[in-house]
């Protein structure tokens, strides 16, 4: 298999890899995930799908694969023109919450049995903030050839 790019754009804001809820009911425990973070992988699949050729092939595939995702915040309405003139030219980086590896985790999840079989396929992945008017997340998947791969 050749090396094959996807990239592809996920509008709004991002929602990182949330930790897992529980739940005992009849002396049984159960662990789900919060619903925001499952409506957010949802979000990122339909995306995937609508803006990449996306195959059963992708889906099976098993070979290695690195993924970029840079998270674009929106700049605050309230900042002065210089300040957000700033943030557009990435003098101010966005240094609060969520952290960019777990918004990477939470796309590397959505993904899996939509570019990739599992998400351990990922030898290599960069993540990264930035300002921009409209929130959004840039996703881009590379397919690596490793011929020494079983």
């Amino acid at each position: 298999m050749a090396t094959r790019d996807f990239v592809f754009t996920v509008p709004g804001k991002a929602v990182p890899q949330a930790r897992p809820r529980f739940t005992s009911r009849g002396g049984y425990v159960r662990a789900y995930e919060p619903q925001k973070c499952s409506e957010y992988k949802q979000l990122v699949r339909r995306c995937a799908y609508e803006q990449c050729s996306i195959t059963a092939e992708n889906a099976a595939y098993t070979g290695a694969a690195k993924i970029s995702v840079i998270e674009y915040r929106a700049i605050p309405k309230s900042w002065s023109a210089k300040k957000r003139e700033m943030a557009r030219e990435e003098v101010i980086f966005p240094l609060g919450k969520p952290d960019y590896d777990n918004v990477l985790k939470c796309i590397q999840d959505a993904l899996t049995g939509v570019l990739w079989v599992d998400d351990a396929q990922v030898m290599m992945g960069m993540g990264s903030k930035a300002y921009a008017d409209e929130p959004r997340v840039l996703v881009q998947v590379v397919y690596l050839d490793n011929p020494e791969a079983e």
